[in-house]
């Protein structure tokens, strides 16, 4: 039977090349690859800094540790995201202060973000999500001097207004997870124009080492060892990830490009299913589309949502919900006493979305098929 995937990175012989040269040299950790995926990711997004980490949860962390984010603060951060945007303001004793969403991007209402804001707030996370740009303009008229941290987990390759995700705030958080548009395995990269942001981020993700191990290696003095002066983290990635990622950056383009012709033509070939709600990209745009994600309309389709996902897992095609709504979540339910319904579109973001498939191995007889399918139901 025809099993179409939700999401498969495209890797190949490249990538299998570019990954001998540190597997011969020995050198595996952080290193000059490293520095060369970073130097030509922050060429690519227009930042003068790119800080390559193992994660976009670490690259949230170290951004939020380079802010200075301690107990007492509060972060204020949209209520249907990943669950790692509102977990890095825990892990720095801090208070996530949740905002609703705009159903129809999915991404944080700035009109709900006004009444969030406190003397406490000491940072605003906005998310770009699955591919598409916060409305940065508002969020910043409201936010005032209040830093924002994009996290831009899903966001490589897009554009809000002309300006690259990850150079639209203080401080950008990337992924390099396989469902992504571009992959290093696991990976994330931090991105600011801030020099002391930039400095301060080199030094914690390595333990808050004063110089890196690639300085102490091929210095002239082998007995000297850095100094410690903060509370770092091991973050660092590695040679291995850093030669792949040099290799899918020249690709990204490419990869987003493709996925736009694919995107919209579900777009076309969907318009008539009148419980099925497709994606919109506001005008000054340019989406990343990490991932396609609709929303079901109950009230007119014959079947829920959870019923529409069995209907296509049988027919082989994979879906999933687009993410969840943090605040339903037990711990943050739990912790601070939230309902399910003080959030109202992220709960029915979370109840109602779905994700179909859309990706760079996705052939054309797929996507007919998914659509074909769709309009079967």
């Amino acid at each position: 039977m025809r099993k179409i995937q939700i999401s498969q990175p495209v890797t190949g012989e490249e990538e299998w090349l570019a990954v001998r040269e540190p597997l011969e040299s020995g050198w595996l950790t952080s290193g000059p690859k490293v520095r060369a995926f970073e130097q030509r990711f922050g060429e690519i997004h227009g930042v003068k800094h790119a800080i390559a980490c193992t994660s976009a949860t670490t690259a949230l962390h170290l951004a939020m540790a380079a802010l200075g984010i301690k107990a007492g603060d509060e972060v204020i951060v949209p209520a249907f995201t990943w669950i790692s945007t509102a977990n890095v303001v825990e892990y720095m004793g801090a208070k996530p202060v949740f905002v609703d969403i705009d159903l129809s991007t999915f991404n944080m209402n700035p009109e709900a973000l006004k009444s969030k804001i406190t003397n406490k707030t000491k940072a605003i996370i906005a998310v770009h999500l699955f591919g598409l740009c916060a409305d940065m303009d508002r969020i910043k008229e409201i936010a005032g001097d209040i830093p924002i941290v994009e996290d831009a987990a899903c966001a490589a390759g897009a554009q809000y207004k002309g300006v690259y995700a990850g150079a639209l705030g203080d401080l950008g958080c990337f992924s390099f997870h396989p469902r992504k548009s571009i992959t290093t395995g696991e990976g994330g990269m931090v991105t600011t124009q801030n020099d002391d942001y930039s400095e301060t981020i080199g030094i914690m993700r390595n333990h808050g080492a004063s110089i890196s191990e690639e300085q102490r290696h091929h210095g002239a003095q082998p007995f000297i060892l850095p100094e410690f002066n903060l509370l770092g983290y091991n973050y660092r990635m590695t040679d291995l990830q850093g030669a792949v990622g040099c290799v899918q950056i020249e690709k990204l383009e490419a990869f987003i490009a493709k996925r736009e012709e694919w995107a919209k033509f579900y777009i076309e070939n969907l318009k008539d299913l009148d419980w099925l709600k497709t994606p919109i990209t506001p005008e000054g745009s340019k989406h990343g589309w990490q991932s396609f994600v609709c929303s079901i309309d109950e009230s007119i389709s014959q079947h829920t949502r959870n019923r529409l996902m069995q209907i296509l897992e049988e027919k082989g095609i994979s879906t999933r919900p687009g993410t969840h709504a943090v605040h339903m979540l037990g711990y943050y339910a739990n912790k601070y006493d939230i309902s399910a319904d003080d959030f109202p579109e992220a709960k029915k973001a979370n109840d109602l979305s779905m994700a179909i498939p859309l990706h760079n191995r996705m052939s054309s007889e797929d996507y007919e098929y998914v659509v074909q399918q769709l309009k079967s139901i």
